[in-house]
Parts: C-alpha cells; structure tokens; sequence
C-alpha cells in the first residue's frame, strides 16, 4: 500500500479485501461502488500483504494523515463535501484507528500467526473476554429451580418448559409481523426513524445463527431467521428488536442518514466482524427490547401472540428472566474453553448442555458458531457489549440513542 491519500478510503478497502478471504467478515457495504469494483478488480491479497497494509495504514493515521479526500482548494486536513477539521486525536480517527487494529488481528490470524485467545478478543474487540464460575450458573439453576412448575431435576422441568413453547413454523412470520408493527411504532416514538426505512423477515435453514440482519443500505434490511431448530415464543420479541426495531436496523439506518449522508463520514458505510463496532452493535440490539418495551414486557408480548394460538407463559417467564441472563453469559465460557484452554469440543458441549439447561441439539448449534472460523471470538460481543450498554444506557433512553447515532467505542460506555 503506498501513502493513502486519505485513511477512509484506504480503510473501506482494507476491509473488503480481508473480506475476500473470509465468508462473512464484511456484514454490509454500501460505500462507494467505485472502491468496491476498483478491490474486485485486484487479484486477492496475500495474507502477510495484507497485514504489512494494515500496519501501514495505523502508521498513516498516527502521523496525521488526512482521514477523507483533501479538499486541494484549501489547506488543513477535512473532507472535501463539509470541511471539518479532524485533529491528531479527534474521537472520529480514534474510532477508525481501533478498527483497524481489529482488522490488523484478523489479518495476522490469517497469515497464520498464532495470537493468545484473550489478546485476540480484546484486540478485536476493545475488552477482555471474561468467563464466569460455574459456581455462579448454579445459583441461578437454583432460582430457577424455585420457580419453574412440575417437579424433578431443574435441567430436565426447564427444558421441558422451554421447548413447549416452540412456534409452528407456519405462525413465525405472522407473529414475527405483529411484534414489528408495534416495536417500529415505539421505535419511531422514542428515536426517530428516517423516512423510507424497510426490514423484510425471511426463514433459513443450515446457518450457524438463529437470526441475522443483513444491511443493504438505502435504508433497507433483510432479517433471515433460522428454523433449522424449533423457534421459541419466549424469544421472538427479542429476535425482532435484536434485528429491527430498536437493534441493528435502527442503527444501520440511522447512521447511513445521520453519519454517511449527512456527515460524509463513509467508514461507516461498511461493517465487519472482528472489530469494536460489533461489539456495540450486538450490545444496543441485545438491550433493544428492554429500552422499547420496558423490563416487564410479558403480557404485551403475550398479547400479540393469543390471537395465533401461541402459548406465551409471561409469570414464569418473567420470573426466570434474570437466571436467564446468567445462563447466556456462559456462553462467554464454553469459547474460553475451546479457545483458551482447548478443550475438546465434545466436552464443551456437554459441559455447555448440562450448564445451561438446553437440549443437546441447541448445544450443538453454539458450539458449532464458536468454532466457525469467522464467528470463534464473536460471543464477547453479546455476553460483554450487553453488559457495558446496559450500565451505558441504565434508566436514561437518550444515552440509548447515543449508541444508535454516534460513533462510540467499548472505552466510552464506562461509566
């Protein structure tokens, strides 16, 4: 890479071509199509050219280096539509710098260096990883075991639970449609959401996720749901404000009008794992549906679902939300034992199984995500970024439409 003429472009192209290399790593682009067919266009880097381009361009933006087009016409370091000075140590070129250390991290993996799981994720991510004690899930089988109906071993009357409340496929998308129509509502409400805005919900199968947004920019997004596993009642107005209203398309959306239109800041006209901008993501879209509809959202959720013939059982629902939370974080364990400790994966899933009180089949499905290669680390951004949004945002929904608009990083939620 010679000297970028300015960091934003030679960043968007970075990323694209990492993206060559690995299936996923690019989640949307709607930048500029020139930068898109001028990277297809090249031969695929080589990993290590790709990490000596990385480092390279960290050295550009420590020395100063313009973050958009020079304006020629005038002096001093802005983007040629706006003029906005952007000093040595602006939050804009601090944001991009720790994006491209993610993308430096991925690049390093890629040319077979081996970097400790912990220094991946934080590197990656912007936090430490933080498995939790077993000791702590017991606790919480505990309060489940004094709520939960029926009687015998917790594991075995949680899952029976759980299970029962799995959605005829036939019903997903009308339930699916009568919790967006009401969350887009409250949404718009309580944020504000840019004219022309549109999310479609289409079902899957053979995906190591159970729902994903695809941004395609113009203010669109397609959520695909997977039903290769039952999809349960208890989780589908989390599904629709994780992927829609108020998660990741209200963000996306809200930052194509709010920073790339308006602004001109393109960086955010792209978006890839492995970098502290999902950490974030995943945080806000996992505290979407508190923010909407409030921690007792059980009977309004409820209310949508009657009509179908959808069991929703909100007393024991409610109840077992908080053990609920401890249970997912333990997510955050079974990556550290696969990828810190290396444990076998057959242990993992049977240790993950018994601990988290799921069926073998849904066991499967996690370890399966932690062990693909694109999403290995990817579960500190759900068991953390919930974390630092949740004492982000507490009881204050404006800081919640911070994280919707402005470009923050991991070290700017603590609070």
């Amino acid at each position: 890479m010679d000297e970028p003429a300015a960091v934003v472009p030679a960043y968007l192209e970075l990323g694209l071509a990492i993206g060559r290399h690995i299936e996923g790593l690019v989640d949307a682009y709607y930048g500029p199509p020139e930068i898109a067919k001028r990277c297809w266009a090249k031969p695929i880097s080589p990993p290590a050219g790709l990490v000596a381009d990385a480092r390279h361009l960290l050295a550009a933006i420590d020395a100063g280096a313009p973050l958009d087009p020079r304006d020629h016409s005038a002096g001093g370091e802005h983007g040629s539509a706006h003029g906005s000075a952007e000093s040595a140590g602006s939050p804009r070129r601090r944001w991009i710098r720790t994006q491209v250390v993610g993308l430096l991290t991925t690049a390093r993996r890629l040319a077979g260096e081996e970097i400790e799981y912990a220094d991946e994720v934080e590197l990656c991510y912007g936090v430490p990883p933080r498995p939790i004690e077993w000791d702590e899930v017991a606790q919480a089988h505990r309060r489940l075991d004094e709520v939960l109906p029926g009687s015998g071993p917790v594991g075995d009357r949680f899952i029976e639970w759980r299970e029962a409340h799995a959605v005829a496929p036939d019903k997903l998308l009308v339930a699916v449609s009568s919790l967006t129509d009401d969350l887009r509502e409250r949404t718009r409400r309580m944020f504000g959401l840019p004219d022309g805005e549109t999310v479609d919900f289409e079902l899957v199968t053979d995906k190591p996720w159970a729902g994903f947004n695809t941004y395609l920019g113009g203010l669109r997004s397609r959520v695909d749901i997977n039903i290769d596993l039952p999809v349960l009642s208890l989780s589908l107005a989390n599904l629709v404000a994780h992927e829609a209203y108020p998660g990741h398309h209200t963000e996306h959306s809200r930052k194509e009008v709010g920073l790339v239109r308006r602004r001109k800041w393109l960086e955010e006209s792209i978006f890839l794992v492995g970098t502290p901008q999902c950490l974030i993501a995943e945080g806000l879209a996992d505290l979407a549906l508190r923010v909407a509809m409030g921690p007792h959202h059980h009977p309004e959720v409820a209310a949508h679902l009657r009509p179908l013939a959808i069991r929703y059982d909100t007393e024991v629902a409610a109840q077992v939300a908080d053990a609920n939370i401890v249970l997912q974080s333990a997510r955050a364990t079974a990556a550290w034992r696969l990828h810190a400790q290396g444990a076998d994966p057959e242990d993992v899933l049977s240790e993950f199984a018994r601990w988290t009180l799921v069926p073998r089949e849904r066991a499967v499905k996690l370890v399966e995500f932690l062990t693909h290669p694109t999403w290995r680390a990817y579960m500190t951004c759900y068991v953390e970024g919930y974390e630092l949004c949740r004492r982000f945002v507490g009881d204050d929904p404006s800081r919640f439409s911070r994280l919707l608009s402005e470009q923050l990083l991991p070290a700017d939620l603590v609070v």
